[in-house]
């Protein structure tokens, strides 16, 4: 992770990871022959420009408070091994790509929460760490229907 020396640089990078987050869906959907799996990726991928937007506001001062809940993490993640996106990619590829980097997202809002001094922003990072936790519960649960009960 990049050194950040001011509460902008983490704003910054959050930010930045939203958005790269947001690039990565729309890719993931463009390589999906299936157009319900599309509408799923672009659905996250508009999510994550939601999270950004919540990003920018507490950056410029707005901070709006998230709901710090505890979120269900049935560790499918933890037991499959990591694929690359391709244009031939299944969907199995895909949710396993998907939940991978849900997992990397909820970690990094989680470190960034332990990185600041001001409650009201790590309670923000918590609750965007706790919306990327449910995007995964939804690819795991998907998985776990799609996946697993058909092998």
């Amino acid at each position: 992770m990049e050194e950040m020396t001011s509460i902008y640089d983490l704003f910054d990078f959050a930010i930045e990871k939203e958005q790269e987050a947001h690039d990565f869906y729309m890719d993931l959907a463009g390589k999906m022959d299936n157009p319900s799996m599309k509408r799923v990726f672009e659905g996250f991928a508009r999510e994550e420009l939601g999270h950004k937007k919540k990003l920018e506001l507490a950056r410029d001062g707005k901070i709006d408070i998230m709901k710090d809940e505890k979120v269900p993490d049935l560790k499918i993640s933890d037991y499959i091994v990591d694929v690359n996106p391709t244009k031939t990619m299944d969907y199995q590829g895909a949710l396993i790509l998907a939940m991978k980097k849900e997992k990397a997202a909820f970690r990094l809002y989680m470190d960034l929460s332990e990185m600041v001094d001001d409650p009201e922003l790590s309670r923000l990072l918590i609750g965007i760490a706790n919306e990327e936790a449910r995007h995964k519960l939804r690819f795991e649960i998907e998985y776990d229907d799609h996946v697993l009960k058909w092998n």
